[in-house]
């Protein structure tokens, strides 16, 4: 499948009426996919948002009450390097992913309000919490267009 062209990225920040926007952006068309030596590739997320801004990035998911069951949170970054993830504002658990060239390299689940983890990553997916419990460092995890969108 061929992967989506990036729109926009880091630093691609929206104004509204001459205010900063930080709200993540919806990724048309794209589905988090997960691959793995043991089982066929499972759609994880068919509604998937990306944080390319810093100000999306830091807004996250904070004050979010509930997620979609097949939702994800994407936060894109052109380097890989040693990045955190906390839940401080965050009222509901969360299944995060760190992954470096598609491959995962941690799988964690963070509880509401008190979750920090940190790990290498080029790319970190925010999930509901269950629906990386099938997902394992050494697995891939790729954004991919949807072939049967549109």
């Amino acid at each position: 499948m061929a992967r989506p062209r990036r729109a926009g990225g880091p630093g691609d920040e929206h104004r509204t009426n001459g205010t900063f926007f930080s709200a993540p952006r919806r990724l048309e068309g794209v589905q988090l996919v997960h691959e793995s030596e043991r089982e066929p590739p499972k759609i994880l997320a068919s509604t998937v948002d990306t944080a390319d801004s810093i100000a999306s990035q830091f807004r996250g998911l904070t004050f979010r009450r509930s997620l979609p069951d097949d939702y994800a949170l994407a936060f894109r970054f052109g380097t890989a390097r040693t990045r955190d993830v906390h839940t401080m504002f965050v009222f509901v658990p969360l299944d995060v992913v760190w992954i470096v060239d598609d491959v995962v390299r941690r799988v964690e689940r963070l509880r509401p309000w008190r979750g920090f983890a940190r790990e290498t990553a080029d790319l970190i997916v925010e999930l509901p919490a269950g629906a990386a419990t099938d997902v394992e460092s050494g697995d891939r995890l790729v954004l991919e267009e949807d072939c049967t969108a549109g």
